[in-house]
């Protein structure tokens, strides 16, 4: 090998290490991009004009006699008044409870392959939901004027119960009936579209298995449905603690605003007391608020790719126990 070829091998440059700046060059990152946020002062000056508002009527009504917030302060705690939202939870819960059941049955009979069920109850959805619930809670009212005694038994025949209309307490109990039957032709229809968002593929493979109409409905599609259903029955629960105040067409005055109503009919002061009856529907209806997400968050459980914090961590250790047992 000739002065020139040494010198030129010796100046070459190795190829590990031509391969190790080629890695450096590759593996160097672009700097970050310092992103400058676009400026919106349409949105400041809104928020501001907002804020001014609210501060300027916060400050009006705490200094306008006419609230006569020391009225208010007075009744917020009254006895009265509390035994009237208790009276109200009553009115709320049993009505609810007959809403969803008899709800869950309209909407299986409107889905019924029987076309005696599903006409009986379209009529039924068609009329509730047709007429104002104050009519119908007027109607309630009057019942026993309609009816002195309920019979049951056999037409021509022997009688196999007999009840007096008169000697029920009439105001509550037909204030729950009228409020849970108007409720369960908008549950019927809540229910129906629940069951509708669950695929053809689950009943194809309840009857594949050999189950029934009845049993593809109760171990299969409802359980499914719940996590459609919980959301707006959630709604529907709220919307009927406020239209409890509607139960005065019967006439039943033990429910929260009823006690607010006589309360303002004996010292004139109307104001006060509809802010007392309106500060406690807000507070059990946020009460009810928080359980109904905690409700939701429970049955969405598995809609969404998104891991939760709890199953974060749960896999982190997972994880951390398959490296320490290697």
């Amino acid at each position: 090998m000739s002065q020139d070829e040494k010198d030129s091998a010796a100046s070459a440059p190795e190829p590990d290490s031509a391969a190790s700046a080629a890695t450096v060059v590759t593996a160097t990152e672009p700097e970050p991009i310092k992103a400058i946020p676009l400026r919106r002062p349409g949105r400041w000056l809104a928020a501001a004009i907002i804020l001014i508002l609210l501060g300027l009527f916060l400050y009006g009504a705490a200094t306008n006699p006419a609230y006569h917030w020391d009225t208010y302060r007075l009744y917020l705690r009254d006895s009265k008044i509390a035994s009237g939202a208790l009276v109200t939870l009553e009115l709320t819960v049993l009505a609810m409870a007959i809403g969803v059941v008899l709800g869950v049955l309209l909407a299986v009979m409107r889905l019924s392959p029987n076309p005696v069920l599903r006409s009986v109850a379209w009529v039924y959805l068609w009329i509730f939901r047709g007429t104002p619930v104050y009519v119908q809670l007027v109607f309630w009212g009057l019942f026993p004027s309609l009816y002195k005694t309920i019979t049951l038994g056999v037409p021509f025949g022997p009688t196999l119960a007999n009840w007096n209309v008169q000697d029920f307490s009439a105001p509550f109990v037909f204030a729950v009936i009228g409020l849970g039957l108007n409720e369960a032709a908008y549950m019927a229809e809540i229910v129906r579209a629940g069951i509708g968002s669950v695929g053809d593929g689950q009943r194809e493979a309840s009857t594949a298995l050999g189950m029934s109409w009845s049993q593809t409905m109760t171990r299969t599609v409802l359980p499914q449905a719940m996590r459609v259903i919980i959301p707006p029955t959630g709604n529907e629960l709220i919307s009927m603690l406020k239209t409890t105040s509607l139960v005065t067409a019967i006439p039943l005055t033990t429910d929260l605003y009823g006690r607010a109503r006589d309360i303002y009919g004996i010292n004139f002061q109307p104001i006060p007391l509809l802010l007392v009856a309106a500060t406690w529907y807000l507070a059990i209806t946020s009460v009810l608020m928080v359980g109904q997400f905690y409700l939701e968050r429970y049955y969405s459980r598995g809609s969404s790719r998104k891991m939760t914090a709890k199953q974060l961590r749960a896999l982190a250790s997972m994880q951390r126990s398959g490296v320490e047992g290697q």
